[in-house]
């Protein structure tokens, strides 16, 4: 193991091949961060922060062990069957169902946040999802596995060493960790950027359904969108924030200015009282 790390320390080209690894690494674990800390957010506060811990560390878990058998992940790539001369591999078939899960989810959590009042659907389970901290995770596991493929295939595509694929899966999964908190805490007490979220998540369950029917999209594309959009939202807040500073600044000198005229009438009113 030691004599396959040694000569990597002293290859420039390992190095360049890990640092960008670890940046590709980082940017595809916000998707699955953000499934996380909306989800989370369903969960009653006592919950929220352990079954981020779990989910994150079950991405871990999941990277790592889709590491181990690198050969049969990369056997997931072969083709098994067409349609209509279309090829379809596991992988593909997994990248559909799991963009197919994330639209149906971000889509049902987009109808409870547009429309709040309760269906009555048997199919329904909002209230389970909110109470209950083991439908959550049986969620994150389902979305952790299709990042992970999705993540490892990547890894696979840009280096063969697997100490660097190790390293920067690592690396990713602590800076997920860290950020876990700070982005669940922000969405919580920003409703708009719950939207924005859903949003990203509807159009990353696109992507990963166009991926499996063999139409890809550069993740370049996708994530100037979502900058591109964050960037605006935090215009909009900006702009809230500055109205909202001047709407209380405006309530404050309303009031002084109502308590300077109830004291000039208390003035005028004891002037005029002949006992004084």
């Amino acid at each position: 193991m030691f004599d396959s790390i040694l000569p990597l320390l002293s290859d420039p080209a390992a190095w360049a091949a890990l640092v960008t690894l670890v940046v590709m690494e980082v940017v595809l674990g916000i998707d699955n961060l953000i499934f996380i800390s909306i989800l989370s957010n369903k969960l009653p506060p006592e919950h929220r922060q352990r079954v981020r811990r779990i989910g994150i560390g079950l991405a871990l878990i999941m990277r790592l062990g889709l590491l181990s058998i690198i050969a049969w992940l990369v056997g997931l790539i072969q083709p098994v069957f067409s349609v209509l001369g279309n090829e379809f591999s596991w992988k593909d078939l997994i990248l559909i169902a799991g963009g197919l899960f994330l639209i149906w989810k971000a889509t049902k959590e987009i109808h409870h946040t547009v429309d709040p009042t309760p269906s009555h659907d048997v199919l329904d389970k909002k209230d389970v999802v909110i109470s209950n901290a083991g439908a959550a995770i049986v969620q994150i596991i389902i979305l952790d596995l299709v990042f992970s493929i999705d993540s490892i295939l990547t890894a696979v595509g840009m280096t063969e060493h697997l100490p660097i694929m190790v390293v920067a899966v690592l690396a990713a999964v602590t800076v997920m960790l860290l950020a876990a908190d700070p982005l669940a805490n922000f969405i919580a007490k920003n409703p708009t950027v719950v939207m924005l979220a859903l949003g990203f998540l509807l159009m990353i369950g696109l992507v990963l359904i166009a991926d499996g029917f063999g139409f890809h999209v550069p993740k370049g594309y996708i994530y100037a969108a979502m900058a591109f959009s964050a960037g605006v939202e935090a215009l909009n807040m900006m702009g809230r924030a500055a109205t909202s500073k001047q709407e209380k600044a405006r309530i404050a000198r309303q009031a002084a200015d109502q308590a300077e005229e109830r004291a000039r009438a208390a003035e005028a009113e004891a002037a005029a009282d002949p006992r004084h």
